[in-house]
């Protein structure tokens, strides 16, 4: 009877429902569904707190506190940066003008190697010594804007001043045969320690490029007949290298550049034996100096 029965009900209910639902899993959708520890836990925890949803870019969207402080430090980065470029760019201009006046100077003082009448050769390059106080008066001018900056753009006219001072160094040897001293050069440039100075490594390399040009110099003047020349520059250089071994160096340009005069003296020397062999000089000379074993 119940068989009879079951088997009348589930055709019944294929008639109404041709694709019924289990009464199995009728029963697991019905069945209360237990709760883990983790998800009770979940669940007791704030919704605000515990999960952060993105939502859509609106109007009303308030961006964070970091966002703002983030925007404003770059956006006096950009200002310090763009302050510092316009800087710089004033400040080439003017060494390009240094730079100009130097090479004028230098192509003046290149007829010494040519047996020219050396008093008109350095008044003509003396011409130019008033260009390059106006254009350091008006670097310390640029400077002016950003007090205790001086290191920060010093790097930008370092090699040219070296390249001014070599060119007044030898001026001033070829007019006295004496040592052109810092305080000296500072005058010549404008230059004002206590503010705009002329800094004492470029001084030194100035000096050191200067020594590079005596020994071509001493030939130009044995081959004019001038035999006497030799002897003044030797003793000239000797004091100058044995100055130059007072200072501690370290190995750095300006280390590298005063071993270079050690083997401009040298050469000066090889130039006065050479001379002295021949007895075109008298025999009254100091002896030559011995530079082979100095470093």
């Amino acid at each position: 009877m119940n068989t009879a029965y079951r088997s009348l009900h589930l055709t019944a209910s294929r008639l109404i429902n041709p694709n019924p639902i289990s009464s199995s899993l009728l029963h697991l959708l019905a069945a209360p569904r237990r709760s883990s520890p983790l998800r009770r836990r979940f669940l007791a925890t704030p919704f605000s707190s515990s999960l952060y949803i993105p939502m859509a870019a609106g109007d009303d969207q308030v961006p964070p506190p970091e966002s703002h402080l983030l925007e404003k430090q770059f956006e006096s980065f950009r200002v310090q940066l763009e302050e510092s470029a316009a800087l710089r760019e004033q400040i080439r201009a003017v060494v390009m003008e240094i730079e100009s006046a130097t090479r004028l100077i230098q192509a003046n003082l290149l007829l010494v190697h040519q047996s020219r009448p050396i008093p008109e050769i350095i008044e003509k390059a003396k011409e130019k010594i008033d260009d390059l106080k106006k254009f350091y008066g008006r670097l310390a001018e640029i400077l002016q804007k950003c007090p205790g900056q001086y290191y920060r753009y010093h790097g930008d006219w370092r090699s040219e001043t070296q390249a001014v001072v070599s060119q007044l160094a030898f001026m001033h040897w070829l007019e006295t045969g004496t040592l052109l001293v810092h305080t000296e050069a500072e005058a010549k440039l404008g230059l004002n320690s206590l503010e705009f100075g002329l800094e004492t490594e470029d001084y030194l390399t100035g000096i050191c490029f200067m020594s590079n040009d005596l020994p071509r110099y001493v030939v130009n003047r044995v081959t004019a007949g001038d035999y006497d020349c030799p002897r003044k520059v030797m003793n000239f250089l000797t004091d100058l290298h044995a100055a130059f071994r007072m200072l501690n160096l370290r190995n750095d340009f300006l280390r590298k550049k005063f071993d270079s005069m050690k083997y401009d003296l040298r050469r000066v020397e090889e130039v006065y034996y050479d001379v002295k062999i021949r007895g075109l000089i008298s025999g009254g000379d100091p002896p030559l100096p011995n530079v082979q074993d100095q470093s």
